[in-house]
């Protein structure tokens, strides 16, 4: 009898090299590469700190198997390659594997750019291996990744260097090593002693790379089964099935239990107290998400090395600026721990409250929750802002739920988030500080939104399809028949043309799409849709309450007049059914830009209008100096164009979708001039003569630019807007709308 599977294992560099050779193939009925840069840096992460990651499952191919799966080479493969074995499991990690070490020129999954991926050696022979390994973008068709001497310089180990095999990797890291000794000797020469020690420092964390290096590509192994090619393919069908249908999870909390047990506290008990507090979100993982928050708030990092770091006692390496080691105890005993404990409980409570409110993030129900795994950071964040002074919580609170739904609309947390989340907290942290440190996460959400395509979001539970009801529910959309705003328990999403009409023209899964689904009250929709037609309900809604009533309920549920009047066709048919869902994910996506983008959510109904004038009169002022200039940038004010010029470099520094040639018109340059530096821009000694026609009068002019930036600054940043600088701000918007008509 043939064997039907041989355990087996391989070398890291053995197994790089049969992934250069293209020996590994992926079959059709696979999903497509879809791990996040994060989550291939997670896997570099494991691999270089010589952690297990799973085996692979591969079947010995032919060319019957290659054909009849109709397989397909790794993604970013571009060679001629020599198939050899058909990856049943671990596709991803394979994968994640090739664009890592190969560095192929292609841009990485749901990304516009390459990405390239990064040691840095003196993060990591200190020990700081959250912090050690670095991914970086580059636009698709750049290959370079520096020289050596500024790899050296930055300690920066490139992963693809591994993809070109052992005799780069040694002369990488002698280079490295060199490099530093060369420097030593230098500083030495200069008397530079302080340097002299820094630059050996370093010559010896190379000489130790190397050997890291050396013990990892050569002896970190990698373990598979392999399947016999002759076995028959309905068996291999089944085993693959049988693998992705069953899984053991291996909770860090039930560790941390066992080993807090003998010294006296029973963590499983304190969970049975807090459970019942916390039971609002359907998760298994509530208890770690505990340990996450007073790690968080405590050292900033998550990660299941660190959550051991908060056993009383232990010991934690800290590493000064000098080089030497320090250590220091996070968690003096017991009781520290359990006062701890008791106040992520509290964190973690108030947050889920503050989530399912369906005035501040409308996720009524637990089902609606775009994540769970966004909790600990999100609780540990909202600590950070209620201990800040009293005058700054309020702008904190603007920022932490900024970057809540920049996370949630560009799908952040949908995979690994323990790095993720202690960077993030570090980052909005820091912009809680500075308004110039916003994380580059939310210019990423202004650059991304307008692609989001909702007639794809057909499944509950995805972030996308979870923030868009509970936008909805935010907007207070209105019961049909009652028309007042429902009790929310009662609340779930219904499909506004009914899905049995989907069914009878074979539409599929698209009828299920966010775009057509809303929130209603069951009796609703059993007393009013009843399984028809909208071109059937909605006449006889207007026929009870009068039309003006019922298009202003539907607007509350984002159906447009313009959707409304595509739901009463008479007839209706999928064409009609497309060109509704094409106009409510225009006014769902405008939705987004107004009260997520542009932050207008959390303003009053009066002010939230007032922000869109003042946007409009910003924009027209860019406009009238764009082509007073002749769209001309070197017309600005040296101080002026120096400004926009550093923020368009920082922007595109932090997100990586940045499209830089976008912005060669002074028009599209002006975005990222604020509004003192319009005013700068028109008032200067050179440029008046071109806008006194129009503005007559530069004191007045100038005068009118201090009422609207009052204005302005009062809503942007969260300040109270007292009646005087409202009633100022608005005969100043008055003004210039009519000097900018002329």
């Amino acid at each position: 009898m043939k064997d039907a599977q041989r355990p087996d294992h391989v070398s890291l560099m053995t197994l790089v090299n049969r992934l250069r050779e293209g020996r590994f193939v992926i079959p059709d009925f696979q999903r497509e590469f879809e791990w996040k840069p994060w989550d291939i840096s997670e896997l570099m992460r494991s691999i270089f700190l010589d952690y297990f990651i799973g085996s692979l499952l591969l079947w010995k191919g032919k060319k019957e198997n290659f054909e009849s799966l109709a397989c397909e080479p790794i993604y970013g493969f571009q060679g001629q390659g020599v198939p050899e074995h058909i990856v049943l499991d671990g596709q991803q990690r394979l994968t994640a594997m090739y664009y890592a070490f190969m560095a192929p020129d292609v841009p990485a999954p749901s990304r516009a750019n390459r990405f390239l991926y990064f040691i840095r050696v003196d993060r990591f022979m200190e020990e700081a291996y959250d912090e050690a390994f670095e991914y970086d973008w580059t636009r698709t068709g750049e290959r370079t990744l520096g020289t050596d001497h500024e790899q050296y310089e930055k300690h920066k180990f490139p992963l693809a260097i591994v993809g070109r095999g052992d005799r780069a990797v040694v002369k990488w890291s002698t280079g490295y090593e060199e490099h530093w000794k060369s420097r030593e000797a230098a500083a030495l020469a200069a008397g530079d002693e302080k340097g002299a020690a820094i630059a050996q420092r370093h010559a010896e964390n190379g000489r130790l790379f190397d050997k890291h290096l050396e013990g990892i590509t050569q002896q970190f192994q990698i373990s598979y089964i392999e399947l016999d090619q002759e076995l028959e393919l309905d068996k291999v069908c089944d085993i693959f099935t049988q693998i992705n249908s069953r899984g053991i999870r291996l909770d860090v909390f039930d560790l941390i239990n066992a080993l807090l047990k003998p010294r006296g506290l029973q963590l499983k008990h304190l969970w049975r107290d807090a459970a019942p507090r916390l039971d609002f979100v359907q998760t298994e993982r509530m208890n770690v998400y505990i340990l996450q928050v007073m790690s968080i708030l405590r050292q900033a990092y998550c990660s299941p090395k660190y959550l051991y770091f908060m056993l009383p006692g232990q010991e934690k390496k800290v590493r000064e600026a000098d080089g030497s080691l320090r250590k220091e105890v996070l968690v003096r005993d017991i009781t520290e721990f359990e006062v701890r404990w008791r106040e992520a409980v509290e964190a973690l409570q108030n947050t889920i409250e503050l989530l399912r409110h369906p005035q501040e993030f409308g996720a009524i129900a637990s089902q609606y929750l775009p994540y769970v795994s966004i909790l600990p950071v999100f609780a540990a964040l909202q600590v950070a802002a209620d201990t800040l002074p009293a005058v700054r919580q309020l702008d904190a609170q603007r920022k932490s739920r900024h970057w809540y739904w920049a996370s949630v609309f560009t799908n952040r947390y949908s995979g690994s988030v323990e790095s993720m989340s202690a960077r993030d907290y570090l980052d909005v942290k820091a912009w809680f500080d500075d308004d110039l440190a916003e994380p580059a996460l939310i210019g990423e959400f202004r650059g991304r939104f307008k692609t989001l395509d909702l007639r794809r979001e057909t499944k509950r539970g995805s972030s996308v399809y979870n923030g868009i009801f509970n936008l909805l529910v935010l907007r207070g959309a209105r019961d049909w028949m009652a028309g007042k705003v429902p009790q929310y328990g009662d609340l779930d999403d219904h499909h506004i043309v009914p899905k049995s009409w989907g069914k009878e023209h074979g539409l599929g899964s698209a009828i299920d799409t966010i775009l057509n689904r809303t929130p209603l009250t069951a009796a609703t929709n059993r007393k009013v849709i009843n399984d028809r037609l909208p071109n059937e309900y909605l006449p006889e809604l207007i026929a009870a309450n009068g039309e003006a009533a019922v298009r202003a309920i539907l607007e509350s549920h984002f159906v447009s007049p313009a959707a409304f009047d595509i739901l009463r066709r008479d007839p209706f048919g999928p064409d009609d059914f497309d060109a509704f869902l094409a106009e409510r994910q225009r006014t769902l996506q405008d939705a987004i830009e107004d009260l997520l983008v542009k932050e207008r959510l959390d303003l009053a109904p009066q002010l939230r209008e007032l922000d869109a004038q003042l946007e409009v009169v910003e924009l027209t002022l860019r406009a009238a100096i764009a082509e007073a200039l002749g769209d001309d940038a070197a017309g600005l004010p040296p101080h002026v164009l120096q400004k926009i010029d550093e923020r368009l470099q920082a922007a595109a520094k932090k997100n990586a979708a940045l499209d830089q040639s976008h912005y060669q018109t002074l028009l599209r340059r002006l975005e990222y001039a604020d509004l003192r530096e319009v005013q700068d821009a028109i008032l200067s000694k050179t440029n008046w003569p071109l806008f006194q026609a129009r503005f007559a009068n530069k004191e007045t002019l100038a005068k009118r630019f201090d009422q609207l930036a009052e204005l302005r600054n009062g809503i942007r940043h969260s300040r109270t807007v007292d009646e005087v600088t409202r009633k100022e701000g608005e005969a100043a918007l008055l003004w210039f709308k009519q000097v900018l008509r002329r």
